[in-house]
């Protein structure tokens, strides 16, 4: 129910009251940034601030579901993240490996379908066992799909998507001046997934570092200040108050 400066109270559950609070937001992605911040500024090792990411992960996989989004896509490690010190990135390593372990119980439970976009296939062998084991299992699951991207980069993910295309024309199967828009969309890893509708941005910086750059061509975008490890459901109820308040035109008037 709003309240009384019209915008809506995030306590009420949307699946209680039977509204739909993703205000037509099939497709929400996330950029989960301030982990570090996070820490810092309460003067913790920058490793908590990620164990407490992983936390706001979990609780908002389960606020999305509780919302109705169809498709929540989270950015959880770039192309880019290798180049940070050998010791968060193994941190950062350690905390998929037992967030996989330790949830895929519940996605299965609630009929979340897991994806990964990105070449998550170059990651530790025993990572991408426990991915493809996920993926396997959450397969058939239709109440809600967790994209997550891992190794994963804008600008890759497209050259890999024209590469697709090159070598489908050299192989007779398409004309190059056949190739339209649904060619480059069913190319890229998102494939299959509905159009992006909000790009969220915590921590309060103004850039998209490489993420979901085709897909965002029309998706609203959304920065907050607060860090990751404070995002919750209230605020992804901001967010989505806030998409819903846009007038979407993809060009027209």
């Amino acid at each position: 129910m709003p309240s009384k400066n019209g915008s809506v109270d995030p306590e009420i559950d949307a699946t209680a009251q039977g509204a739909d609070l993703t205000y037509g937001a099939r497709h929400v992605a996330i950029i989960m940034d301030g982990n570090g911040r996070w820490a810092k500024r309460k003067h913790l090792p920058r490793s908590l601030g990620h164990k407490k990411g992983v936390e706001a992960v979990r609780n908002i996989v389960r606020a999305a579901g509780e919302v109705g989004i169809e498709v929540l896509t989270l950015y959880a490690f770039s192309s880019e993240n290798w180049s940070r010190p050998a010791e968060e990135v193994t941190d950062l390593m350690g905390l998929l490996r037992q967030y996989i372990q330790s949830d895929i119980d519940e996605f299965d439970e609630n009929g979340i379908r897991l994806k990964i976009i990105g070449n998550y296939k170059a990651l530790d062998r025993d990572i991408v066992d426990l991915i493809d084991n996920a993926l396997e299992r959450t397969a058939g699951n239709e109440r809600m799909t967790l994209a997550i991207a891992l190794n994963y980069g804008a600008q890759d993910e497209i050259l890999r998507a024209v590469q697709t295309i090159a070598m489908a024309v050299k192989n007779g199967e398409v004309e190059p001046d056949q190739i339209n828009i649904s060619h480059m969309s069913g190319a890229l890893d998102t494939a299959g997934l509905p159009p992006l509708d909000l790009l969220i941005r915590t921590s309060g910086e103004l850039r998209l570092s490489n993420f979901l750059l085709w897909q965002a061509a029309y998706s609203e975008l959304y920065f907050t200040e607060t860090l990751w490890p404070d995002f919750d459901k209230q605020e992804l109820l901001r967010a989505l108050e806030s998409f819903g308040s846009r007038d979407r035109r993809f060009g027209g008037r």
